[in-house]
């Protein structure tokens, strides 16, 4: 087993849809009890009962993440269920195509705001109610953290201080116990997020035709990674940004003519 879970308390922001979702349910396999909290009643709601559905404790809340009193709420919520938190993920994100000289104040700013500051939020939230020492934090990112990208100025500028929050707590938290890592999911299959960039059969071949692996990844792969780094064999990792992305993020131009190598040689 990866992780084992049992008696430990995993709490998953953003955890009702996506990859935090199926990060939470990878945690659920392994015995963790887990909590979440998002902004919709309704997914908080069906995310609880199916995660109930295999066999563990769990629990959930709304709060927005822009929103420090109710993260605080969250917090104390799952405190005086489950008590202390052994794994926090981190998975605020927010996104929209555009180019800079698009981007009005109020959509670069709400990025920002889930992002950077909903990360802070998550974090400054956990700290009292965190395992000391022994506990894991894992932000989730993004390729735009370590690319630039056509019409993510916003994205790049925000999962970047995501991941500079991470090492910087990292430095801070590391005395106490306390481990801090990002994780930088790829092309994950089955979520809304790639049926939106990616809505066509062909459009989807083409980006993978980018991807050193040659094809999409699995929620399970993300909760993996994020299981190892919370497990007893990854102690001694702490700050680091780390992808799981089927080798997309060593850049796309170092494949072109790779085909033609291959079918030269045949």
């Amino acid at each position: 087993m990866l992780y084992d879970g049992k008696g430990k308390t995993v709490v998953v922001s953003g955890g009702t849809s996506g990859i935090n979702r199926g990060i939470a349910m990878g945690f659920a396999n392994s015995g963790a009890r887990i909590f979440v909290f998002s902004r919709t009643q309704d997914k908080v709601d069906d995310t609880v009962a199916e995660l109930r559905s295999l066999g563990v404790e769990a629990d959930g809340c709304t709060a927005d993440v822009r929103k420090f009193d109710e993260v605080e709420a969250a917090y104390a919520r799952c405190a005086d269920k489950f008590g202390e938190i052994d794994v926090l993920i981190s998975g605020a994100a927010g996104n929209f195509r555009a180019l800079a000289k698009n981007i009005s104040s109020n959509g670069f700013r709400a990025v920002m705001e889930i992002d950077v500051l909903g990360t802070h939020h998550a974090m400054l939230g956990a700290y009292p109610h965190l395992k000391k020492p022994g506990s894991s934090i894992i932000n989730i990112s993004a390729g735009q953290s370590l690319r630039p990208q056509a019409g993510q100025a916003h994205v790049c500028a925000a999962k970047a201080g995501v991941d500079q929050i991470t090492r910087t707590l990292a430095l801070e938290w590391g005395l106490e116990g306390i481990r801090v890592n990002s994780v930088i999911p790829g092309l994950i299959g089955d979520t809304v997020g790639l049926r939106r960039v990616y809505p066509t059969e062909d459009a989807l071949n083409n980006r993978l035709k980018t991807v050193p692996m040659g094809r999409t990844g699995s929620l399970q792969e993300v909760a993996d990674l994020c299981m190892f780094l919370s497990s007893d064999k990854a102690t001694y990792i702490t700050g680091a940004v780390i992808p799981v992305d089927g080798g997309a993020g060593i850049g796309a131009a170092g494949l072109a003519g790779v085909g033609d190598l291959f079918s030269s040689e045949s």
